[in-house]
């Protein structure tokens, strides 16, 4: 089993937090995905994370992203509550709640990457998380910013779930058929 300590992570940082998972050789032939998710107004709800403001209640992100494996079909999010990896059907089923009736705006939608894919169209400079004084808004990881082929940062192209960069653009319904029990059998991040 990995040994979660040992994986890069740092809060608020989700994106390259995924990034690393997905590369790590743990998952190795298992189809490691990078899941961006969004909402329509640039924000989703998501229920059992550890920054809410109190246990079960939900938390509006702007985004976040974490990483499907398959074989068993898992979630790796080391910002939920609900344990890390999890079955990935009921991490979907509990974080975002399909029963609820969500405005369009705060629909979630994701965007399924694949390992390979992700490392190469991927770039953070981190200018998302500066003020404009140039401070950060949260600490930033230790290690360098992740680089990609020269660009400054692809993040808000992943976001855009219009733009065509990479992967995969699921609304919940597919995400869950795709990775239940009698659901498809692609494999992540492919068509």
């Amino acid at each position: 089993m990995l040994d979660l300590a040992t994986l890069r992570y740092q809060a608020f940082y989700c994106e390259e937090n995924a990034f690393h998972l997905s590369q790590h050789p743990h998952f190795a032939g298992r189809h490691a995905s990078a899941l961006f998710v969004t909402g329509g107004a640039g924000e989703c709800v998501m229920w059992h994370q550890k920054a809410a403001r109190r246990p079960g209640a939900p938390l509006s992100w702007d985004y976040h992203v974490f990483v499907l494996a398959r074989d068993p079909w898992e979630i790796w999010d080391f910002d939920t509550v609900l344990g890390c990896p999890v079955p990935a059907e009921g991490y979907l089923r509990r974080s975002f709640r399909p029963e609820v009736d969500l405005p369009p705006e705060l629909t979630p939608v994701f965007r399924l990457v694949g390992a390979a894919e992700l490392q190469a169209t991927f770039a953070s400079d981190r200018s998302h998380m500066r003020r404009l004084d140039g401070r950060y808004v949260k600490p930033p990881p230790p290690w360098e910013p992740i680089a990609g082929l020269g660009a400054t940062s692809t993040l808000r192209r992943f976001l855009d779930m219009s733009d065509p960069i990479a992967g995969e653009v699921l609304d919940l319904a597919a995400l869950l058929a795709k990775v239940s029990a009698v659901g498809g059998e692609s494999a992540p991040g492919t068509r």
